[in-house]
């Protein structure tokens, strides 16, 4: 009984026992295995330094934590000794990247005024554009004139093209081309007059989206979005 009152009224000694164990095994196969070097042995080593600092500080719980986590420094720094000094930079989808971006440009930003900001907005026209461009279905025609695009989709897919495609065509009209819209039941036609800038085979080139991703204004619009500037 006074053995387990012991260990329940210093359970930080115990911890301290623990770590002194896993030591002495690290530098024994540290021993066996004098070639042992790259990330995991620099890790053991680090980890050894944080727990003898967290003992010199007095050996309490929270400062072997310290020791060992502090010591390593940062998270993203911990993983970068691990994988070699390389991190990805893509935060792995598209859309997410996208908010991630616009939000580190508005937190950095001191003048922004955070009770207009809309990022939900911002998520929900980046889910339109997801939708023209992997689930619109796309029918062409090429006329006299230019060319027809038939776009056409159900559901979210069809609200998304009923929305993006004729706000499009004000930013074709900035950049000198010719171009407009029709409804159509599920969706709209995109007619596209050709030009000596944009000839017929080039059009045909381009289809529907290289017609859609024309011109730069889908940043700032974003951002703008994100600001509680504009609704769409």
């Amino acid at each position: 009984m006074r053995k387990n009152r012991t260990m329940s009224k210093f359970p930080w000694k115990t911890t301290l026992a623990g770590l002194a164990i896993v030591g002495t095994t690290v530098y024994a196969v540290a021993q066996m295995a004098p070639g042992m070097n790259g990330p995991m042995a620099q890790t053991h080593q680090q980890m050894m330094q944080g727990a003898q600092q967290g003992s010199q500080q007095g050996g309490q719980p929270g400062h072997m934590h310290e020791g060992m986590h502090g010591g390593m420094g940062s998270h993203g720094a911990m993983h970068g000794q691990q994988f070699g000094g390389a991190l990805p930079t893509s935060p792995g989808q598209d859309a997410f990247g996208a908010i991630q971006e616009v939000v580190q440009i508005l937190e950095a930003d001191p003048t922004t005024d955070w009770s207009k900001v809309n990022i939900t907005a911002l998520r929900e026209h980046l889910i339109d554009m997801n939708e023209v461009t992997l689930h619109a279905a796309v029918t062409e025609k090429a006329t006299d004139t230019g060319i027809e695009f038939a776009v056409t989709g159900d559901g979210r897919t069809r609200d998304a093209i009923k929305r993006m495609v004729p706000a499009h065509v004000h930013e074709l009209a900035v950049l000198g081309w010719n171009a407009k819209t029709t409804e159509l039941p599920n969706g709209v036609t995109l007619i596209v007059a050709a030009s000596d800038k944009t000839p017929l085979a080039k059009l045909k080139a381009l289809g529907f989206i290289g017609v859609m991703v024309q011109g730069g204004h889908h940043q700032p619009h974003h951002l703008m979005m994100a600001k509680g500037v504009l609704v769409h």
